[in-house]
């Protein structure tokens, strides 16, 4: 299982916004990890419109967790972005599998997935902000 580059940048500006005090740009956050800003623009968007960050514009403008990092679980975040369906079949709505009714592999993603899902689930934000080492990259992006 692969995340998309969408999730995997959520995460990241997530695990960025977290880890600081202040409010950061989209620039810093670009320029940290070398995503582009119209990628990021759509990600924090997405993030601001679910409430996991909080954007104010202007000259002391920025981002900041919209929420502690702590109510923010990583199960949640991925099924807000993700649309979820690991294969074809997993959606009745446009599966087109002509084998769906005698396969058995289904069964076992489901499973795979539902195990992926629940580990998500364990976790906050907050454990994953908790690493002296981000801390310290985050503020030496930032500077």
């Amino acid at each position: 299982m692969r995340l998309t580059s969408y999730t995997d940048y959520a995460l990241r500006v997530l695990l960025f916004v977290g880890s600081t005090d202040e409010a950061v740009t989209i620039n810093t956050i670009s320029i940290a990890y070398g995503i582009s800003k119209e990628h990021l623009r759509k990600v924090v968007h997405a993030l601001a419109q679910s409430g996991y960050l909080h954007t104010t514009q202007g000259r002391n403008g920025g981002i900041r967790l919209g929420k502690p990092a702590e109510t923010i679980n990583l199960r949640e975040v991925f099924e807000n972005l993700e649309n979820g369906a690991l294969v074809e079949c997993f959606d009745k709505a446009t599966n087109t599998c002509p084998i769906t009714g005698m396969c058995g592999l289904k069964h076992v993603l489901q499973k795979a997935q539902s195990a992926f899902l629940d580990v998500l689930g364990q976790y906050h934000l907050s454990d994953m902000i908790n690493n002296p080492r981000l801390l310290i990259f985050v503020k030496q992006a930032a500077a």
